[in-house]
């Protein structure tokens, strides 16, 4: 047995590995992140992320071997909760305090989606990692939001439409621009929020 077999596979990649600092990194993926939503998945290529970044294709393909598990790592890096931190004191104020959150980066993030859509359906390391960089944070704290009104006595906690709420949050921002060629901002989210998530919960 050779001495990389007792190591391991994961020890071997990481000893293949040359050392970035975390800016460095982070300057890698928000490359490559940037150029997707530009131009979709299929057309970024490794090499055209070294000459925006200014390095050595070898490099990318050290640290991580194929542009699938380097846009894995790159979602993985931008993940965060943009909904935490909202409490007003009430459920309604809080899904409008949601609403005007999602509209600051709903831009971004639905381009981000629309241009991994196809590329994640055949790749389930992508898929995961898109599902854990913008999707479960934030439908994590849209329940504790939505548990938090359940617990005030402003909803009954076996309401129906307690379920549907992510999915009208997140279906209405991923939806508008194959409506109306539109990104949903704030104003548009408070309005739905207004016309449609409150009345469902029976909320004014």
């Amino acid at each position: 047995m050779t001495s990389q077999a007792a190591e391991g596979p994961e020890t071997v990649v990481a000893s293949r590995r040359s050392k970035l600092t975390r800016e460095r990194e982070q300057e890698f993926f928000d490359a490559v992140l940037e150029q997707i939503r530009q131009c979709g998945y299929d057309s970024v290529t490794m090499e055209g992320v070294a000459v925006s970044t200014r390095c050595s294709k070898s490099t990318l393909y050290r640290q991580w071997g194929t542009k699938p598990h380097f846009v894995a790592a790159a979602l993985r890096s931008t993940r965060q909760a943009r909904f935490v931190g909202i409490d007003t004191g009430t459920l309604a104020e809080d899904l409008r305090a949601v609403a005007r959150a999602a509209g600051d980066w709903s831009g971004k993030d639905t381009r981000l989606l629309q241009a991994l859509s196809h590329a994640v359906m055949q790749d389930l390391e992508l898929q995961k990692a898109l599902r854990e960089a913008l999707v479960e944070p934030e439908i994590a704290e849209l329940e504790r939001i939505l548990r938090r009104g359940v617990e005030r006595g402003e909803v009954a906690a076996d309401h129906p439409a307690l379920a549907y709420v992510p999915a009208m949050m997140f279906g209405v921002l991923r939806v508008r621009p194959v409506l109306v060629g539109e990104y949903a901002d704030g104003d548009y989210l408070v309005g739905f929020v207004e016309a449609a998530v409150l009345p469902a919960l029976g909320l004014t």
